[in-house]
C-alpha cells in the first residue's frame, strides 16, 4: 500500500494531522527486522501499523500478516486502529471471550490480517480454521508483556506455523526485555523512542501522607479535593480492589473495577464506562496500567506502592498524554517503604472539598443488538434523534460490539420532554431500529 494513502486514511478516519518522529521513521523505513521501543501513549500502533502496511500488496485470498498482542484489550485496540486504515485489506480480531462462532464465519472470506491473543490464535490453529503458512509479516506488541505472562511456548508453536515472515516486528514499552529465541532473527534493528517517560504534557508528581496504615481515609479525601475529571487507582491485588472498590461505592463516589479475576465483558465495560464519563473513577491492578485504550485521565492515584520500576513508569503513563497535563499522586502511610524510583515535586494533605468535584456525567445505554445485526452508529444516532426526541448534542460516545451497543447519555436527557410524561427509555421501548426490535436498559 502507497505511504500517502496510508498517511490519508490515518489523518481521516483517526484524526492523526501530522506525525511523531517514531511514524515519520516507520513511513520511511525499509528494514525487516527491528524493535520498536516507546511508552504508552506514544502512537506505537499507528507507527508500526505505517511500516506493516507499506509492506504488505494487495488481497491474495490468504492471511499476509499476524499480530499478536498480550491483551483481549490491547488485540481489539489494535485491529480499531489497522482496520479503517487497511482498505481492500480484510482484517479480523481474535480473542477469548469473544464468541468462536463469530470468529470462524469472519473467515468466511480468508483474512489478509489477523490480530490476536497467543491463546485464542493457537486455539484456531488446533481446528485448523485458519492457516499461516504465507504469512509474510509478524508483529508482536509489548512482546515483553507476552513473555511475562508466560506465553512464550504459544507464541513459539504459531510461529513454527508460519515458515519465515520476511518483515518482523517487535514493539515493547522497556528496553530490558530477553529477545525471544523462537524468531532466530539475523540482525534485528533497535529504534529507541523510550525517552525514559510517557509522551505527553506536563506531569506533576505528589505525595499524600496517611496517618494510618488503611489508607481508605485518606483516599477519599483526596477523591474528594480533586476538580471533575477521570482518576486512575491503582492497587497491587485484585483482592484489594475489590475492597478499596467497595468502600468507594458505599461511600457514593461514581467508581468502576478492572482486573484480572473479572469476566472480558465485565473488564471492557469498566474502560468504556470509564471513557464515556459514567464512571470516571477506576480502580485497577497493575493489568490496567498498559495495553488500554483510556482516553483523557486527569490524575493517576498510587493507592499501594508500585513494585517495580516498570509498573512506576506504566501505571504513570496513563496521564499527561497527548500534550495534556496530568497529575500522580502516591499514597504513603507511616513506616512505609519507598522505592528509589518513587519520587514527588510537592507534598499534599487533603482538607478541603472541590467546588467542582469528580461526578458521573453521564449515564450509559445498553442495546442488545451491535455490528453482526447491521446496526451502525448512525442508525443509532437517527434512533435517539427520531425515536426518543433527542439532539444531536445530548448523543455521547457510542461503542459498537459485535451482539451489543453501549450509548453515552447525559443524565439530564434521561427525564421526561415535559411534566408527566415518558422518560427517554420509556419512550424508546417500543421502538424499532432499521426495523429490527431491540431491547434497551440503563446501566451506571
Amino acid at each position: 500500500m502507497e505511504t500517502k494513502t496510508i498517511i490519508e486514511r490515518l489523518r481521516e478516519r483517526h484524526n492523526i494531522t501530522n506525525l511523531n518522529e517514531m511514524q515519520q521513521r516507520m513511513a520511511t523505513t525499509d528494514l525487516r527486522e527491528l524493535v520498536l521501543l516507546s511508552p504508552t501513549g506514544s502512537g506505537k500502533t499507528a507507527a508500526f501499523t505505517l511500516r506493516l502496511l507499506r509492506f504488505l500488496g494487495p488481497s491474495e485470498g490468504k492471511v499476509q500478516a499476524v499480530v499478536i498482542a498480550p491483551s483481549r484489550e490491547l488485540v481489539i485496540q489494535i485491529a480499531d486502529v489497522i482496520r479503517p486504515v487497511a482498505a481492500g485489506l480484510k482484517t479480523v480480531a481474535f480473542y477469548g471471550g469473544h464468541q468462536m462462532a463469530d470468529e470462524v464465519n469472519s473467515m468466511s472470506v480468508v483474512p489478509d490480517i489477523i490480530v490476536a491473543t497467543p491463546g485464542r490464535l493457537l486455539d484456531h490453529l488446533k481446528r485448523a480454521t485458519v492457516s499461516l503458512s504465507d504469512v509474510k509479516a509478524l508483529v508482536l506488541d509489548e512482546y515483553d508483556k507476552s513473555l511475562e505472562l508466560g506465553f512464550h511456548d504459544e507464541m513459539k508453536r504459531i510461529v513454527k506455523r508460519m515458515g519465515h515472515p520476511r518483515l518482523v516486528i517487535l514493539t515493547s514499552a522497556t528496553p530490558l526485555a530477553e529477545m525471544p529465541d523462537f524468531l532466530k532473527l539475523k540482525k534485528p534493528e533497535v529504534l529507541d523512542f523510550s525517552g525514559g517517560k510517557p509522551s505527553g504534557g506536563r506531569l506533576q508528581t505528589v505525595r499524600v501522607d496517611s496517618p494510618e496504615r488503611d489508607k481508605l481515609p485518606v483516599l477519599e479525601a483526596l477523591l474528594r479535593s480533586l476538580d471533575n475529571g477521570k482518576a486512575l487507582i491503582f492497587v497491587n491485588h485484585r483482592e484489594s480492589a475489590e475492597r478499596v472498590y467497595d468502600d468507594l461505592k458505599k461511600k457514593g463516589f461514581p467508581v468502576g473495577i478492572y482486573h484480572g479475576g473479572l469476566e472480558q465483558r465485565e473488564r471492557k465495560l469498566a474502560i468504556d464506562m470509564l471513557n464515556n464519563s459514567t464512571t470516571p473513577i477506576l480502580v485497577s491492578t497493575d493489568l490496567g496500567a498498559r495495553g488500554l485504550d483510556i482516553d483523557n485521565v486527569q490524575y493517576v492515584i498510587h493507592y499501594h506502592m508500585p513494585l517495580t520500576m516498570e509498573s512506576w513508569t506504566h501505571r504513570n503513563g496513563r496521564t499527561a498524554r497527548m500534550g495534556a497535563d496530568g497529575t500522580v499522586f502516591t499514597i504513603i502511610s507511616e513506616g512505609e517503604n519507598i522505592p528509589e524510583y518513587v519520587d514527588w515535586q510537592r507534598e499534599l494533605q487533603p482538607r478541603s472539598t472541590s467546588a467542582d468535584p469528580i461526578r458521573s456525567e453521564n449515564a450509559t445505554i445498553y442495546i442488545n443488538a451491535g455490528k453482526k445485526e447491521k446496526i451502525s452508529r448512525g442508525d443509532i444516532v437517527g434512533f435517539l434523534i427520531h425515536k426518543g426526541g433527542l439532539t444531536a448534542d445530548k448523543i455521547g460516545k457510542i461503542v459498537l460490539d459485535d451482539h451489543s451497543s453501549l450509548v453515552a447519555i447525559p443524565r439530564e436527557a434521561l427525564a421526561p420532554l415535559q411534566p408527566g410524561g415518558e422518560g427517554l427509555l420509556q419512550r424508546l421501548a417500543p421502538q424499532k431500529i432499521k426495523n429490527t426490535r431491540v431491547r434497551l436498559s440503563l446501566i451506571g
